[in-house]
């Protein structure tokens, strides 16, 4: 499989390059862009847009707190600290934030196309020091401009090859279903066939080149394939990660340290898209298995296991019955959790379980990829990942570090959760819309919880089956074409499984009923 996608790929840019003769199309030149500013204020919530993003990103479940991490002061029993300077338990927050884009493309015709994305990003109104993230510092003049996408487009000559074909080359994004999967940017080819109604699509990218004598490279490997049939479009895809390094390589420099351990990793998945009567559905299913390994040069203590295998998955159908200026809609969405009698908070072979003896040995979590922004792409919630409003800053534990989750495998937004929703939006006047949903968030996890960390009498994990009923009301006005204002508010009433654990004591606390009001006021060019 991963031969044919390789050779598949070099065959298409091979012929692209074959000498052959064409008029010179004018050239065409194209800017547009985004800029978005965004309001928050919240309470037990983590921001994870700065360093209080909790450690719950791993496959094994969640440890910290709704609110920071232990051992800065966010734990509810720092007795030592200055309530004013303890971090977010319980109290209050707020901030601003401000994001930029901006694109650049240069068109040559149908066959043709370059494109060029920036993008500029103030973490905070009154950014600390620095540059990447930090454009709000005080007196501004930051060297803070990101290139996101850095890419050719480009329709293969047919040499009497009856369908179209096209090419991608460059820093682009990847991925399939990015709100259940995988979206991210990096270094690749993708290539896509169009059979009518069959689409066929190719990518292979480098998400680490390491030593170049060496076979410590992670490469990744995308196959999908879909139709449209009717008004339902059909689809299945196969992603393999191959990563002769794990966590990825991040030492900066080509011949710096390896990492201990090396992976490989498949994610099947099958999809339905489309107008069933007078309902639109959106059906996912998505099975992930592999191993982490420890490699050959970093031995373990003898008897300690050296594999630790994944096995997980998610299912998730959406139905909505629009009518008239209303739409009606229901979800529901099941990610398997771990077992934590039977792998460690990272996942990671050689560490020990996270309840009781023993050491990691499995992962039945629903993992998603390296760098994969599928916590931002769900996108059904005020609370879990982002949504349109909160984007990628908030979330009750489900956020992946910006510094680690590119080299890790995490459970993304919805991985060791299940969810429940209703929800029901009306559009009385063509600039405004207002959403009320509601949500049941579940938790998976055995012997232990995915975000919370109570503990029994015994001092053993506690296993609660309620994260939480959450309740949202979002309005969206249009103020000009251009120009969009919205404003998110949300109640998460705790469920035992927030629940936390006091210090190393065998009593738990519980956090105050998590609320947010987020506003965005986005201008598209």
């Amino acid at each position: 499989m991963k031969k044919f996608i390789v050779l598949s790929l070099i065959g298409w840019v091979v012929v692209v390059l074959t000498p052959t003769v064409y008029a010179q199309p004018k050239l065409d030149f194209k800017a547009s862009g985004s800029m978005e500013a965004t309001s928050f204020l919240y309470r037990n919530i983590t921001s994870g847009a700065t360093s209080d993003a909790i450690t719950s990103r791993w496959p094994g479940g969640g440890f910290p707190v709704p609110a920071g991490n232990p051992g800065s002061g966010f734990r509810p029993d720092d007795p030592f600290v200055d309530p004013r300077d303890s971090g977010a338990w319980d109290r209050t927050n707020s901030y601003l934030e401000f994001r930029g884009r901006l694109r650049f493309d240069a068109i040559m015709g149908k066959e043709l196309r370059g494109t060029i994305i920036f993008e500029l990003d103030s973490t905070r109104w009154g950014d600390p020091s620095g540059d990447r993230n930090r454009l709000g510092f005080w007196t501004a003049d930051r060297a803070g401009v990101e290139v996101k996408n850095l890419y050719i487009d480009f329709a293969l000559p047919y040499f009497g090859i009856p369908v179209p074909i096209t090419t991608r080359v460059g820093i682009q994004p990847l991925g399939h279903r990015p709100h259940m999967f995988m979206v991210t940017d990096g270094t690749g080819i993708t290539g896509g066939i169009k059979i009518d109604p069959v689409t066929i699509g190719l990518q292979w990218a480098k998400a680490v080149e390491g030593r170049d004598a060496t076979a410590d490279d992670v490469d990744v490997y995308g196959m999908f394939v879909n139709a449209k049939l009717g008004k339902m479009t059909p689809g299945v895809f196969v992603f393999n990660f191959n990563m002769n390094q794990y966590p990825l390589q991040t030492s900066g420099t080509q011949y710096g340290t390896t990492s201990n351990n090396e992976a490989n990793f498949w994610w099947l998945g099958a999809y339905l898209d489309g107008k069933l009567g007078p309902v639109d559905l959106k059906f996912d299913f998505i099975y992930d298995y592999g191993t982490v390994e420890r490699r050959g040069n970093a031995p373990l203590a003898l008897g300690v296991p050296t594999k630790v295998k994944y096995r997980g998955w998610v299912t998730q159908l959406k139905v909505d019955l629009p009518w008239e200026k209303f739409n009606f809609g229901v979800l529901g969405m099941y990610a398997s959790g771990a077992d934590l009698r039977k792998t460690s908070r990272s996942g990671l072979p050689g560490e020990a379980v996270a309840d009781g003896p023993g050491f990691s040995t499995k992962v039945g979590s629903y993992v998603v990829p390296p760098g994969s922004e599928e916590y931002n792409a769900w996108g059904e919630s005020m609370f879990m990942g982002g949504n349109f409003i909160t984007a990628t800053a908030l979330s009750i534990g489900f956020y992946p570090s910006t510094s680690t989750s590119p080299n890790y495998l995490t459970r993304g937004a919805i991985g060791g959760t299940w969810v429940g929703k209703l929800y029901a939006s009306m559009k009385p006047m063509s600039w405004y819309k207002v959403t009320l949903q509601g949500l049941y968030i579940g938790d998976t996890t055995k012997h232990g919880n995915t975000v919370g960390d109570a503990v029994k009498p015994t001092g053993r994990l506690r296993d609660d089956k309620t994260i939480g009923w959450e309740l949202d009301l979002i309005q969206e006005i249009q103020i000009y074409k251009n120009l969009k204002w919205s404003i998110g508010a949300g109640l998460l009433f705790a469920g035992d499984a927030l629940d936390q654990r006091i210090g190393t004591t065998n009593r738990n606390e519980s956090p105050k009923t998590p609320w947010i009001v987020a506003t965005s006021l986005r201008y598209d060019f």
